[in-house]
């Protein structure tokens, strides 16, 4: 049973988890930004674990630097600065939100959706079962709806998402709340709504 698997970035989906995935367009973020963002989260990680001793407070400076890395990055996003939005037609949108909710099939439990214009964020419980691959459910929904997309917007040969998605394993209810909350703002923050419900693209269950 393979519960982590790896592309640039580790990522650890055991089963029965709860994991908040984000996956975006590819051509979404200036490479030259992404690689920006990822030099100043790996100095700010090495500092910390210069100046921090104990195991116990470098794992929770960790934590923290990867959470306000994650905040910029997802900011970047949001600005739909760089990049496709090809999220904004409603087609695709509603391509993708049916796609996440047949993870159904795989047992999957979806809590939570937001589609922005060149992202996605999702809160999944993944199923106990012992054959279940987080790696070949991925691949499914990018697979899926990239296939479909790529018709709607009469494109060959050319990628539709980013092939690495971002996961955090959620520790326990009180961060999924928190996690939840996060992803049914996401229009709020942007300033593209006054109120989560009023996003026709969000979801929670």
């Amino acid at each position: 049973m393979k519960t982590i698997y790896q592309r640039n970035l580790p990522h650890i989906l055991p089963p029965g988890g709860t994991v908040f995935i984000t996956f975006r367009l590819a051509g979404s973020i200036a490479a030259v930004v992404v690689q920006r963002l990822a030099d100043e989260r790996e100095r700010a990680i090495a500092e910390a674990c210069v100046q921090l001793a104990l195991p116990q407070a470098r794992a929770k400076a960790v934590y923290d630097i990867r959470k306000a890395h994650f905040a910029r990055y997802d900011a970047v996003l949001d600005r739909a600065a760089d990049g496709p939005t090809w999220l904004n037609d409603k087609r695709i949108a509603n391509l993708v939100a049916q796609e996440i909710l047949r993870l159904d099939e795989l047992d999957i439990i979806v809590l939570a959706y937001c589609i922005m214009a060149n992202h996605v964020h999702v809160v999944l419980q993944l199923p106990d079962s012992v054959g279940f691959s987080p790696a070949k459910m991925m691949q499914r929904l990018k697979g899926r709806t990239a296939l479909e997309a790529n018709k709607l917007l009469h494109r060959q040969g050319e990628p539709f998402w980013r092939h690495e998605s971002y996961d955090h394993l959620v520790r326990d209810g009180k961060e999924a709340e928190r996690v939840i909350a996060y992803v049914l703002n996401n229009p709020v923050k942007s300033g593209l709504v006054a109120e989560w419900t009023q996003w026709p693209y969000s979801f929670v269950r």
